[in-house]
């Protein structure tokens, strides 16, 4: 019970924290004259405010340092309250609105999932549709990072804190010594190249609401929109390929992009062992697709083809989510090509989602490992990526984590094959959810979105996005017995 408490007492911190992010749609609203927007952003910044003071002063006596599990339970309980909490705007000015589908759609912003229960977002007020794009934005590299910042400052420790938002197989490796430092280098990279993407879509011809908010979604890799044609509502090859470069910036590790602007030399991103990988993978698969389309006179050029399979395929592997055409209407191999590069091609430190692809490296190493065994049985074989040795702890968890993975797929798809969804829409709808890259195939397409979904299946596709978000073993561990006895 006191663990509990001294989670709740952080939780009710970082709440207090989290409302400051209302005063930016408050000032839209100012700036568009909209005063009940207005109203409504400042009720919900109070009930948000209120509500973390509560929490915070029931608890003040067990204000402590957090530990491992402590980091555990709190990243959970952020990731699942802070959504709830910033339903309160859409719940009060969208009529007729759920609050299962409220939660759903931020759940899909905070996660930077993408995935949409709304229609008419070209009519939505300008305030609305920023918050919800600053939900992906605050959501890209993670608003535990930014919490590590903060914390310091309240006098919670965030080291444990990082570590349980950030399982991956490099996670230790840090840009400073103090955590603290670390999270506000990688808070400076993130808005500096936020700004840049922002002044490049206004110069390509969008407005500053529609720069602002598909800036935030493409540096999160979120995939929101401020049309329900999303890209597409714009038919412009310029700003496509401005958020093809940017996006491909964003899957990127972050940290690997601070140390490039610190040493001023783009060396780093050759010694990343993610970098390379990822781009050539997505760029071959872009050339390749665009062949393939050609080929099956889809469009009548490969110029053409190019353009429209790059966009498509670098928004989705990315996990982004964005569309410029209807490409489940492509021969089925190339969404489902796209589908599956979800899984891999993000890195680890970086705002994409899936498996990540040093992961994806592990696998690739560890079946060459195995194929030296089979021939040489007594053979030393170290695993090294980038010339690091990696443990062979390491490699187990990397396994544990794919077998998890997998199997959290599997589950899923069979529970939404159990409530009634057709098997395309069901597997692509969880793939999707667990990769945070937001539409599917099917009637979860990027045609449409996921409001024809029932409420239980709505449930699923929500769990699915934050355990995708959070790695998996974060949110399962908390199931375990062990993590409860003392």
């Amino acid at each position: 019970m006191k663990r509990a408490f001294t989670v709740i007492h952080a939780l009710g911190l970082l709440l207090v924290v989290f409302s400051i992010a209302y005063l930016m749609p408050i000032v839209t609203s100012l700036i568009y004259g909209d005063y009940v927007m207005l109203f409504d952003f400042l009720l919900a910044m109070l009930w948000t405010t209120a509500a973390g003071t509560l929490m915070w002063m029931l608890t003040r006596r067990h204000k402590g340092e957090l530990s491992i599990r402590h980091g555990y339970l709190l990243v959970v309980a952020m990731w699942t309250a802070m959504p709830a909490f910033s339903t309160l705007p859409l719940l009060m000015m969208i009529p007729n609105l759920s609050f299962t589908d409220a939660y759903f759609e931020t759940m899909s912003g905070m996660t930077t999932t993408g995935s949409t229960v709304l229609v008419g977002l070209d009519n939505l007020p300008p305030a609305l549709n920023l918050w919800r794009h600053e939900l992906n934005w605050l959501g890209g590299l993670g608003i535990i990072v930014l919490a590590v910042a903060v914390l310091p400052l309240l006098g919670i420790g965030g080291r444990q804190l990082f570590k349980a938002e950030t399982p991956g197989p490099m996670k230790d490796s840090a840009l400073t010594p103090r955590i603290a430092d670390t999270a506000r280098n990688l808070w400076i990279v993130y808005v500096g190249i936020t700004l840049a993407c922002i002044g490049s879509l206004k110069w390509a011809g969008m407005s500053w609401l529609d720069a602002i908010c598909h800036s935030f979604s493409t540096m999160g890799l979120g995939g929101f929109s401020t049309h329900d044609a999303s890209v597409g509502y714009f038919n412009s090859p310029l700003i496509e390929a401005i958020m093809i470069f940017f996006m491909l910036i964003a899957v990127l590790n972050f940290a690997t992009h601070f140390i490039a602007l610190r040493s001023r030399s783009f060396r780093i991103y050759r010694v990343d062992p993610e970098a390379i990988p990822s781009l050539t993978l997505i760029i071959g698969s872009c050339i390749g697709i665009a062949g393939f389309l050609w080929w099956q006179e889809v469009y009548p050029s490969f110029w053409t083809a190019l353009r429209h399979a790059s966009f498509n395929l670098v928004s989705i592997a990315t996990s982004s989510g964005y569309a410029s055409v209807d490409y489940a209407q492509w021969p089925i191999f190339a969404p489902l090509w796209m589908m599956l590069l979800t899984a891999t091609v993000a890195s680890a430190g970086s705002t994409g989602g899936g498996i990540k692809m040093i992961r994806t490296l592990v696998l690739v190493k560890q079946a060459g490992r195995e194929f030296l065994k089979l021939l040489h049985p007594n053979a030393v074989d170290p695993m090294k990526i980038a010339g690091q040795v990696i443990a062979n702890n390491i490699v187990f968890s990397v396994l544990g984590f794919i077998f998890l993975y997998f199997m959290t797929l599997a589950t899923l798809t069979f529970v939404l094959l159990i409530s009634g969804l057709d098997f395309i829409s069901a597997f692509t709808a969880v793939l999707a959810s667990v990769n945070n890259c937001g539409p599917g195939l099917g009637v979860v397409g990027p045609a449409s979105n996921y409001q024809g979904l029932t409420d239980f299946q709505t449930w699923v596709c929500t769990f699915g996005m934050l355990i995708g978000r959070l790695e998996i073993f974060t949110v399962l561990i908390l199931f375990t017995p062990q993590f409860w006895r003392r």
